[in-house]
């Protein structure tokens, strides 16, 4: 394996690298994401068993216990219960937007490696063609087909290691993706669900804070 990293130059070692920063940056956020994903429905029924019974205080340490946007959505909507219901929407709303940020965050770093590293392995073999060329030029003129053969298959080893390391990065680059989208459906949905369930399920007067 080294020797095939020594023979593919300089830049087979910088895909090396880009491979390294891609991976660590997929389990980080994966790692990341799988935590802020919750069970809505679980979270959800507790909140509002706390607040029918009036336990304000305990649904947000609930709140604050729970990772994850949707936790911190619902935290901001008790905290401003007491807003009129157009004014409480769009402060669980500014929430989510600062929250989309933080789920999308180093992903954009992913999909630039995974674009980059393939360009980098192809420009690798082009100039590993190059030098093989040039090399040719100044020899035999009857090349050997066997260092033909050596030159050829070490100019594409960064090619190769180029895809090796692009289309896993793509690949997680998606599957990302659509893990920060199943999150911002349950934001909106558990966002919902708490803006009505607070303006419209409990009487009037438990709208006072606790």
């Amino acid at each position: 394996m080294l020797y095939w990293i020594n023979s593919g130059g300089p830049l087979m070692w910088l895909i090396l690298a880009g491979g390294v920063i891609a991976m660590v940056i997929f389990f980080e956020r994966l790692f990341h994401l799988h935590r802020a994903q919750i069970d809505i429905d679980d979270f959800f029924h507790g909140i509002t068993t706390n607040l029918k019974h009036g336990n304000d205080l305990e649904a947000i340490a609930i709140c604050d216990q729970t990772p994850g946007p949707a936790a911190h959505l619902v935290r901001t909507a008790i905290l401003n219960r007491h807003e009129e219901k157009a004014a409480l929407i769009r402060t669980v709303q500014q929430a989510g937007i600062k929250e989309v940020p933080r789920l999308e965050r180093h992903t954009n770093l992913l999909i630039t490696l995974a674009q980059i590293l393939p360009m980098i392995g192809l420009l690798g073999t082009v100039l590993g063609l190059l030098s093989m060329l040039v090399m040719l030029q100044q020899g035999s003129p009857l090349a050997e087909i066997g260092d033909l053969a050596g030159g050829l298959w070490t100019a594409l080893l960064t090619t190769a290691a180029g895809l090796m390391t692009g289309i896993p990065a793509y690949a997680g680059y998606h599957f990302l993706v659509n893990r920060v989208e199943a999150i911002a459906i349950d934001m909106e949905q558990i966002s919902s669900e708490i803006i009505f369930f607070l303006t419209q399920s409990i009487p009037g007067d438990s709208n006072e804070p606790q």
